[in-house]
């Protein structure tokens, strides 16, 4: 197949880095493949991005939100035509990052689907608020905050920019996008579609090893504002990395969610489905997927045998295979640490099922692939069932009572989605309320029942401030109070 060669997007030109140089990005179902290469970024690439970003800004943040909004219009147009090159970028992405084609294919219409979502807020966000009673006549109306940095994870590297980059240019301001080096092909090659429509310096985009860039992405005065999608341990040393310059900061860390089965759900094939869905979909690399799954005592074998059948019904192979359901982790430091964990469980004495169909012995052999493992008898305290396990592996534990479940889910320093799963709505809501999460499903789990129009972020260890929705968007907005004697300005 043939190599592809990126380019990174600073002052609307894509190009190389200035250096010239590249790194190779390998395709994780076959490693020794080389799917292409990236440009590799260094300081002076960001400080040019920088200067563009802070130059744009003026303009930028000078149109009403109708005008921006015109913009963001034309960019989803933009995404959703010309279906040969859509499915070219999905292959590509297919490729270096590992997942099927229906995910890469889902991940690419989400994109511009977010743009004109973010776009349908300009009247929201061009109203004013006016307080005309004595003593003050005030206009509180917003400001955007200036230029932003960006920064997004491997897993689902566009479908979360989408609940940040739309939201952070409606709001005015001007962004440098940060690429997770471990599959930025296919994500350049889409961005550069949005940086044409775009006025030059509006978005910048790079992807190289943070230990190339330096950290003037976090530091630099210019910069006002960091929304980072990642680990906790990344996320805290970003925090305290912009506290020199008290930037805002918006974070989204990882994730530890529980699915409660309470012992009046209705288990039938779509609600099975869906479990399995949402515990396995992108081979469990999703941060709102299930990684815990508690399920009444009085259902938990039923529930069981019907989770066990379903997911051995999954073929694990190639991404590209249109009969494959699952592909290979993304990177070898994620597929070592779940077999670690996997091994863990079982040296503590859990019961450990490997299920699903493997498409070619010999592709699964050479890539990082792990069946659909499903664990039961297994602690609370276990590390695979405290740690975040980023893969397609599954505790499965029960209860006795609803207490006792909202007990079970909360006892984690996580906070980012759960679920509950029941036929009664009356209960559904009450257990959900109790529920220590950013969001909570009912009687579903994971992105393809996440309402965009709602904001989405973790609370404890899981994150603070959110994405998506009105809210991510004013996320990027400063308060700013006009205010005069009363009568004066009314």
């Amino acid at each position: 197949m043939t190599e592809y060669l990126a380019n990174i997007i600073v002052n609307g030109q894509a190009r190389p880095a200035r250096s010239g140089a590249t790194f190779a990005v390998n395709n994780p179902a076959h490693p020794s493949e080389i799917v292409g290469y990236a440009p590799l970024a260094n300081v002076d690439d960001v400080r040019q991005a920088i200067d563009a970003a802070a130059s744009a800004f003026i303009g930028w943040s000078a149109l009403s939100p109708f005008e921006r909004a015109d913009y963001l219009f034309r960019v989803s147009q933009q995404l959703g035509t010309a279906q040969e090159d859509v499915q070219q970028r999905a292959r590509l992405f297919t490729r270096e990052h590992g997942k099927t084609l229906r995910e890469t294919g889902m991940e690419l219409s989400r994109l511009g689907d977010r743009f004109a979502l973010a776009a349908g807020q300009a009247e929201q966000l061009a109203t004013d608020v006016h307080l005309s009673t004595p003593p003050n006549d005030t206009i509180i109306t917003r400001q955007p905050r200036g230029v932003a940095t960006l920064i997004v994870p491997w897993n689902w590297p566009l479908s979360i920019l989408g609940a940040k980059l739309p939201q952070a240019l409606m709001g005015g301001n001007t962004v440098i996008v940060k690429l997770a080096e471990q599959c930025p092909l296919a994500s350049l090659q889409t961005l550069e579609i949005v940086a044409r429509v775009l006025p030059p310096g509006v978005m910048n985009v790079i992807a190289s090893p943070p230990s190339e860039l330096g950290d003037l992405l976090l530091t630099d005065p210019r910069i006002r504002t960091i929304n980072f999608t990642g680990s906790i341990a990344v996320g805290k040393a970003i925090l305290k990395k912009s506290a020199d310059t008290l930037k805002t900061v918006t974070l989204e860390l990882g994730g530890n969610d529980a699915a409660l089965v309470l012992d009046d759900a209705d288990l039938n094939e779509a609600a099975i489905e869906s479990l399995v869905m949402g515990t396995f979909l992108t081979a469990g690399q999703i941060c709102m997927a299930i990684k815990r799954l508690y399920v009444h005592r009085s259902r938990y074998r039923e529930l069981l045998e019907k989770f066990t059948t379903a997911a051995d019904q999954w073929v694990v192979g190639d991404g590209l295979e249109a009969d494959v359901s699952m592909g290979p982790l993304n990177n070898e430091q994620q597929y070592k640490k779940v077999l670690a964990l996997i091994a863990d469980a079982r040296r503590r004495g859990a019961t450990v099922a490997e299920v699903g169909q493997i498409k070619d012995q010999a592709t699964y052999n050479e890539g990082y692939f792990q069946r659909p493992t499903i664990v039961t008898n297994i602690e609370q305290n276990a590390p695979l069932v405290w740690d975040e396990q980023f893969g397609p592996v599954v505790p499965i534990m029960p209860f006795d009572t609803d207490e006792e479940a909202i007990l079970l889910a909360n006892a984690t320093e996580f906070g980012l989605c759960s679920s509950v799963w029941t036929t009664d709505s009356k209960r559904a809501e009450s257990v959900a309320r109790r529920l220590q999460a950013g969001v909570t499903y009912l009687n579903g789990h994971g992105p393809t029942v996440q309402d965009p129009r709602a904001p989405f972020g973790g609370v404890k260890q899981s994150g603070i401030g959110r994405n998506l929705g009105i809210e991510g968007t004013l996320g990027f907005l400063e308060p700013h109070s006009i205010s005069s004697p009363s009568g004066w300005l009314f």
